[in-house]
């Protein structure tokens, strides 16, 4: 069951009909509580949106994993040929800047309450913050202050997803599936060893390994 909030953007002009204390909720739970003074977060990254008004950190070095992703919404809600994504836990970001300045946007209802899996963004430019997934978030890497090349390649994609939908031929040597990674085909100019891989892995569910 998809989780709910009583609360809208704050790109939706119309009455929540919360309380103020149920619309402030949100903030003190990941991804969007702030860790303050906490020791154990360490901050490895900084990121921005580009009027400047939402600000976060990241703590973990590399993300879970980092994809391109060909749908045609991301297409259409990023206004490029496709979305260059990393995965991070909920807990690994950490908002300095901006709560208040923050929209959400569900695309599968079209609706601007917060209602996961759901876009978030900046209410105020416009620019794409993250995915909010129940369990996971995806950032985008364009917006974070990469302070060497070095931090930059930890962010390299691993693979291509939704290829058949592309608008533009990548001839970069990565898997190319034609739907989500693992759970669909490898397509187009994905190296042998990822196709071999795949079909082996295949084989060990058939025979229930």
């Amino acid at each position: 069951m998809a989780q709910t909030s009583t609360y809208k953007s704050n790109g939706d002009n119309g009455d929540a009909g919360s309380t103020e204390g149920e619309l402030n909720e949100w903030k003190h739970r990941a991804p969007y509580k702030v860790h303050g003074n906490d020791p154990n977060f360490h901050v490895r990254y900084e990121a921005s949106c580009h009027c400047g008004k939402i600000k976060y950190q990241l703590s973990r070095e590399k993300p879970l994993d980092s994809k391109y992703c060909h749908c045609t919404t991301c297409q259409k809600l990023h206004g490029a040929p496709f979305q260059w994504a990393a995965i991070f836990h909920k807990d690994d970001i950490n908002f300095t800047h901006g709560h208040h300045d923050l929209g959400w946007y569900e695309s599968s209802e079209k609706t601007t309450v917060h209602k996961l899996p759901c876009k978030v963004s900046c209410a105020y430019c416009r620019t794409p913050i993250m995915d909010e997934g129940r369990n996971m978030i995806l950032l985008f890497p364009t917006l974070i202050n990469f302070k060497s090349e070095a931090d930059r390649k930890n962010f390299q994609p691993t693979c291509h997803m939704f290829y058949p939908r592309r608008v533009v031929d990548i001839n970069d040597g990565k898997p190319k599936w034609s739907g989500i990674n693992n759970e669909s085909e490898l397509i187009a100019d994905t190296p042998e060893e990822h196709k071999k891989r795949k079909r082996e892995e295949d084989e060990k569910e058939e025979d229930g390994e």
